[in-house]
């Protein structure tokens, strides 16, 4: 498997959690969900949203499909930068580690050879 579908399945992943276990997606992001309307965002927003692009750069498998994954995951790494300066947000090893995934998986898509089809 290319770094880029690997990219676009562990966004499928992350969205299907979202999808499937929100109120833990949304805990260990620090977003408590203490309301149904709390969770339904949660599925839609993390889970629905990141699991169709991931599906849709696995089910396309072309560059272009690849790049729309890895710069989505660029982007939220950008925003996590940002929100240093902004926000301040309280720091644990899991907020350095979604950034390292972040960049990893976003590089890795944006930069990856798509699969040749035979």
């Amino acid at each position: 498997m290319n770094l880029g579908r690997l990219s676009a399945l562990a966004m499928l992943a992350s969205g299907i959690a979202g999808v499937v276990i929100p109120v833990r997606v949304a805990t260990a992001l620090d977003l408590p969900p203490t309301t149904g309307r709390g969770r339904a965002e949660t599925r839609a927003g993390l889970g629905g949203t990141y699991a169709a692009l991931g599906a849709y750069g696995l089910l396309r498998g072309d560059r272009a499909g690849q790049q729309a994954v890895g710069f989505t995951w660029l982007g939220a790494a950008v925003a996590r930068l940002g929100s240093l300066a902004v926000d301040p947000p309280e720091t644990d090893w899991t907020y350095w580690a979604y950034l390292a995934g972040e960049i990893g998986l976003g590089a890795a898509a944006v930069l990856a050879r798509p699969a040749s089809r035979t």
